[in-house]
């Protein structure tokens, strides 16, 4: 299965933004663990390349990693080198789509007006970041979507166990979920356990 159909059949991107990378496979198994096995580490934080290249490692298929936060041509080429399946920006990045592009690695492309987001689809991302989506809320997708039905869209910011299935209601493909999943609190405290609970009550709210 694609990187690109993992996503459209889990429906739930893990974002994983921490600091430190340093307990990214502990992390990922805990996910996996929970049920979600879409996830991508952020370059926000120190290690997230190398992160992805160990989780690759360790887990093989049994997840799908990408590389989130990606805002230039070169960290597109550097991710996927390490591995990423898939790279999202969270905004509109032309450069970066041509680099997947040319990789044949589906880019999730950020946008939030509709012509930011229809422009990420001309561009040839495979799938549309709405981000921050909680300044629109599900309705926003909706009505973007009347005019766009084309666009699949993968609302991020704001989206938890509690209102994750109102956005996919509303149209979107998948959602990305991020502090309410990933809790920095939890992974300092290495109470991966939490974050297997996480996964599972979001697991359990779009079933």
């Amino acid at each position: 299965m694609s990187a690109l159909q993992q996503v459209l059949a889990e429906k739930i991107i893990a974002i994983v933004r921490l600091d430190d990378y340093a307990s990214a496979v502990d992390v990922a198994r805990a996910l996996a663990a929970g049920g979600i096995r879409v996830l991508e580490f952020t370059l926000t934080g120190t290690g997230a390349i190398e992160a992805i290249a160990a989780t690759r490692l360790a887990l093989g298929d049994t997840v799908c990693v990408g590389a989130g936060t990606v805002l230039s041509a070169a960290d597109a080429h550097a991710t996927i080198a390490a591995g990423a399946q898939f790279v999202v920006t969270p905004a509109l990045r032309p450069a970066v789509i041509d680099a997947c592009v040319s990789h044949n690695v589906p880019a999730v492309c950020g946008g939030f007006t509709p012509t930011e987001l229809l422009q990420a689809h001309e561009c040839g991302a495979q799938l549309i970041k709405v981000f921050p989506a909680q300044a629109g809320g599900a309705r926003y997708l909706s009505d973007v979507l009347a005019p766009l039905p084309f666009l699949k869209l993968v609302p991020t910011g704001g989206i938890s166990a509690l209102n994750a299935h109102e956005y996919l209601a509303a149209g979107a493909v998948a959602v990305g979920i991020g502090g309410s999943l990933v809790s920095r609190k939890a992974v300092a405290a290495r109470a991966f356990d939490e974050i297997t609970q996480a996964a599972m009550q979001c697991r359990a709210a779009i079933s």
